[in-house]
């Protein structure tokens, strides 16, 4: 017998204090409907209702505490029949179109016949605040009295009791209060905090208790009843009538979207289903991005992780650097602003390190959970180094450079002294307690380390990638260094840079294997296996010329690239399962920086093989929204890929990878010193004829492009010009 197969067996069970997401249910199936503004979401199913079932992440959650639970309309004490639902393509509003089932009088007899009467719930979220309109038209040639009942509820649930978690306490629910049109639901937590869920309706309601509110409305034929509905989480503002209230918050919220999104740049193809997808990808990627202090920070994703997260944040903005600096400029800043400054065992904090996550909810204030604000991410450190890297080379801002060196500077002490914990010249990770987590690359679950056998990786461990992004991150702050006038510490940085590749090839490629290994465990033995970690070797340049090509066939082969895209982990190794999170699953994020890092070795093709392969995908997805991940199985003619039951949807640095795919297949750059904008090699995948870009924006100019096939090149067209700008073609 193995010796070893007991621990292959234990691996298997997941380790206390990890915090995973059960699948107890497959969000894909339920396709719920999703709504955000700033720390508030919401989730809905078809007809806008929160079922509040176990197991259901339906509700409307502010700070990371669910507010509303339960949320249900019926028509004379029937649910609606579902017509149809959809959210809008600027995400900004749902709406719900339903009808009347057929209803019985009290003594059975048919009193109104089916689809005469037309529900349309129009919702939307502003500041804290969920406002509704429900028109109800009647399409009978007779006047008819309607009964409309809305049961609602609210567990004030922390999210992570709603992902799985089991408290032995709890806080103490207040009673209900009424008064008027209005109803407060409230508790009082064990963190001392008050929550507070306000209902008011319009008109007031012919009965309001605690978990009801029932309208009895009389409609003339082909009139029109309207009921007002106004949830707000915790309430300080003065109180307009909720119909006045509800256009207002409306006007407020349409034009405060309205500037967000335009600042970027604009994106339309001679594909309408991708055209569809990439309206999807910005609505959603500007939905997610909240207003901080130091400016726009796109959360990380929608149920499980509505908040700052460093990593997803700064991949995110490399993603969409070329069509909004200013994501960038906001994540640098809000980053630097709660960079560790001191050792902190229990939130893996060390002087330097760049957030991992941040919390508000009652768990969180109360160190149930150790992510009130937690810096257990190995690469965002180095990713927020190279990210302040890419914003300048994009944006010529060395204003902001200036103001944020000291934070790239303890970034990079941090890098030289608590990133390498052994001296050894590369950057490990190993929690300082029980409660974090095990494994601190950007594949966090517990298995998604191990070696060719299947045993798990023992640390402090050196992943793959994170070695590339120290890299990356030594370059670019040496350029910085010399833009500032530092040039002792250029000259210092780049010798850095120029040992760990140097170090880097030599313990971490794999002629075998054809690519570079997954990690160094905590003996530096290696951890041969191939994964898609390698592909990010490429995105830095830390991956010598002479070893590209063997890396870009690895990732392309069939047993890694399944037909959507580049899998976690290939058939080939001993821990696949295209079921899993991380072991053989399909993430575009992923796919996104690999084809990134494809693209500047010259791999064009490659990168388009990947673009093709998401977007086909998309084409099956409700709403063309990339998922955070999906099963990674073959793809077969005519069939869709497989949904990974609780993926989030929508997640920011999904809804970024198209974005970011356009750029690797054009060979997009910009130079702000010369006001140019370069297409280096431009190629556009099959399913593209034509790309137009308007409002390429450099040194405060802007060109409108359009990139057409011609034979088997492609030829650039300048549209337009705001401004002395140039557009270079290079092929």
């Amino acid at each position: 017998m193995d010796a070893k197969l007991p621990d292959k067996i234990a691996a298997d069970k997941v380790p206390e204090g990890q915090f995973v997401i059960p699948a107890t249910g497959s969000l894909h199936e339920l396709r719920p409907r999703t709504l955000k503004h700033g720390d508030t979401f919401a989730v809905f199913d078809h007809n806008g209702d929160a079922i509040g079932a176990t197991g259901s992440t339906d509700g409307i959650y502010h700070r990371d505490t669910r507010y509303l639970s339960h949320l249900f309309l019926t028509i004379d004490g029937q649910r609606p029949i579902l017509l149809s639902s959809t959210v809008r393509d600027n995400n900004a509003m749902l709406t719900c179109d339903l009808t009347n089932p057929d209803l019985n009088d009290a003594s059975g007899q048919l009193s109104l016949a089916h689809d005469l009467i037309h529900i349309r719930r129009s919702r939307f979220l502003w500041n804290g605040g969920c406002y509704e309109r429900m028109a109800i038209r009647n399409f009978n040639n007779a006047a008819r009295h309607v009964c409309i009942e809305l049961a609602f509820a609210a567990d004030f649930a922390d999210l992570f009791e709603v992902r799985g978690a089991v408290r032995k306490r709890r806080g103490e629910y207040r009673e209900p209060e009424t008064q008027g049109d209005s109803v407060t639901l409230a508790y009082m937590g064990l963190d001392n905090q008050e929550r507070r869920l306000k209902l008011r309706f319009a008109p007031m309601p012919t009965r309001l208790s605690g978990d009801q509110a029932v309208f009895e409305l009389d409609v003339e034929p082909g009139k029109t009843g309207l009921i007002f509905m106004e949830l707000l989480c915790n309430p300080t503002e003065a109180e307009l009538p909720v119909d006045k209230r509800f256009f207002e918050a409306l006007v407020d919220s349409r034009r405060a979207l309205r500037k967000s999104a335009s600042r970027a740049a604009s994106v339309a193809t001679s594909n309408e289903i991708f055209n569809e997808g990439a309206r999807r990808s910005v609505s959603d990627l500007y939905m997610l991005v909240t207003d901080t202090p130091e400016g726009p920070y796109p959360y990380a994703g929608i149920p499980w992780f509505s908040t700052v997260f460093g990593r997803d944040g700064l991949i995110t903005a490399l993603e969409t650097l070329w069509l909004d600096p200013t994501i960038a400029c906001g994540v640098l800043n809000h980053l630097a602003v709660n960079q560790a400054t001191a050792y902190d065992a229990a939130a893996d904090a060390e002087p330097g390190k760049i957030l991992h996550e941040v919390r508000y909810g009652e768990m969180a204030e109360l160190g149930e959970v150790p992510f009130r604000r937690y810096y257990g991410s190995i690469d965002s450190t180095p990713l927020f180094v190279v990210l302040a890297g890419a914003y300048l080379e994009r944006t010529a801002d060395l204003a902001t450079i200036q103001k944020l060196w000291p934070n790239i500077e303890a970034a990079l002490a941090w890098i030289d002294h608590d990133g390498d914990r052994d001296g050894d010249g590369f950057v490990e990770y190993g929690r300082r307690t029980s409660e974090g987590l095990i494994n601190q690359g950007w594949k966090d679950s517990h298995d998604s380390v191990f070696h060719a056998d299947g045993t798990l990786a023992k640390g402090p461990i050196a992943i793959a990638e994170v070695q590339a992004y120290v890299y990356g991150a030594w370059c670019v702050a040496a350029e910085m260094a010399r833009l500032l006038g530092h040039a002792r510490r250029e000259f210092e940085l780049e010798a850095k840079a120029e040992a760990l590749r140097k170090q880097f090839d030599e313990q971490f490629f794999d002629a075998e294997l054809g690519t570079y290994v997954l990690a160094l465990d905590g003996d530096k033995k290696p951890c041969r296996v191939r994964s898609s970690n390698a592909g990010h070797a490429l995105l830095t340049g830390i991956a010598y010329p002479e070893r590209a090509a063997a890396v870009a066939a690895t990732l392309m082969c069939g047993s890694s690239f399944c037909g959507w895209g580049v899998r976690t982990i290939p058939t080939t190794e001993a821990r696949y399962n295209p079921m899993s999170y991380h072991n053989g699953s399909v993430w575009p994020h992923d796919n996104a920086l690999i084809a990134a890092g494809l693209s500047r070795y010259g791999f064009r093709r490659e990168a388009a093989r990947i673009f093709e392969g998401l977007f086909a995908a998309s084409i099956y997805i409700d709403l063309r929204r990339q998922p955070e991940l999906f099963c990674g199985f073959s793809r077969h003619p005519g069939s869709g890929p497989t949904f990974y039951p609780v993926a989030c949807s929508p997640q920011a640095w999904a809804a970024a990878a198209p974005l970011s795919l356009i750029q690797s297949c054009l060979g997009l750059s910009f130079d702000p010193a010369r006001s140019e904008v370069s297409f280096d090699r431009p190629l556009l995948p099959d399913f593209l004829n034509e790309i137009t870009l308007r409002g390429l924006s450099v040194g405060g100019k802007s060109v409108d492009v359009a990139l057409t096939r011609s034979g088997s090149g492609v030829v650039v067209e300048t549209l337009a010009r705001k401004g002395d700008i140039r557009v270079l073609t290079m092929n």
